[in-house]
């Protein structure tokens, strides 16, 4: 148990912020609104990275619950999945584990014309490895040292690198974890690992200070999200992310409907299908 169940609030998603501040609340029609248009500015990226073969690779990482997926999928929900792929990988298999670290990873690095959206990355070993013990202190060292080379070769290459760390309260934290507890459609993200890594806030924040000190580069930084509130953070990161991208505006489609051939001598068989039950 993450700690004693509360009286059932309505939730508004405008907790606080992480300064314990009251968050600033805001319509589902604002943000709706803003989402539809920014989602717009995403297509656009979209045709653009296409037509110049741009090799995009988003980074999110953060604290558990901090909104990591429900931004993807706001991002990714109005393109193309063959151009916008999102990577979000199991554990590693043995074959994996014997590998060098980051092999897996580069295998999924974007192509021309790609966008690749990592939901968790390498930093899994300067944050979860690290605090869970999955491997050794002179591991995750070696990693630190190792990354920021690894991310200039990966922007001397022509990708374009953004990194973002998604930031919740504690008292945030615990609200979305016991409305995960609450709520059937959630229950699937509350894992064993979720739970330990609650009790574990400060040795969280200091493998992020460490991860923050050894791989915030002049040609990768990491972008701080204070995501208590998800619609603002959710718009935040959108924007954000259309301007690290130098996309060009979508001149549209100047599209006319063919007119549709007449029936002729086509009519419907009397044939038996199966169609399903209509209850709503």
């Amino acid at each position: 148990m993450v700690g004693k169940k509360k009286k059932k609030k309505k939730n508004t998603g405008d907790a606080a912020g992480p300064d314990g501040q009251p968050g600033t609340k805001m319509s589902r029609k604002e943000y709706e609104a803003e989402m539809a248009e920014l989602q717009g500015e995403l297509v656009a990226l979209q045709e653009w990275v296409k037509s110049a073969g741009a090799k995009v690779c988003i980074v999110f990482e953060g604290r558990d619950t901090a909104g990591k997926g429900g931004t993807i999928k706001r991002i990714v929900e109005r393109v193309s999945p063959r151009v916008f792929r999102v990577v979000a990988l199991p554990t590693p298999t043995e074959r994996e584990k014997s590998q060098m670290y980051l092999q897996r990873y580069m295998s999924h690095f974007p192509a021309a014309g790609e966008v690749v959206i990592f939901d968790r990355s390498w930093y899994n070993r300067a944050g979860v490895e690290r605090v869970m013990g999955f491997c050794t202190p002179e591991q995750t060292q070696k990693f630190l040292d190792l990354v920021p080379q690894v991310e200039k070769a990966m922007v001397d290459s022509g990708i374009i690198l953004l990194k973002y760390w998604l930031e919740v309260s504690p008292d945030e934290q615990t609200r979305r974890l016991e409305s995960r507890m609450d709520d059937p459609r959630k229950t699937w993200k509350l894992s064993p690992m979720d739970l330990l890594s609650y009790s574990r806030w400060y040795d969280y924040s200091r493998a992020r200070d460490a991860m923050f000190e050894a791989s915030d580069t002049a040609w990768a930084p990491w972008y701080v999200v204070d995501n208590n509130v998800k619609k603002r953070g959710r718009l935040n990161i959108i924007s954000h992310l259309l301007s690290q991208v130098p996309y060009e505006p979508f001149p549209g489609l100047d599209v006319e409907l063919p007119k549709r051939q007449k029936a002729g001598n086509y009519s419907e068989p009397p044939l038996v299908v199966r169609r399903i039950p209509t209850p709503f």
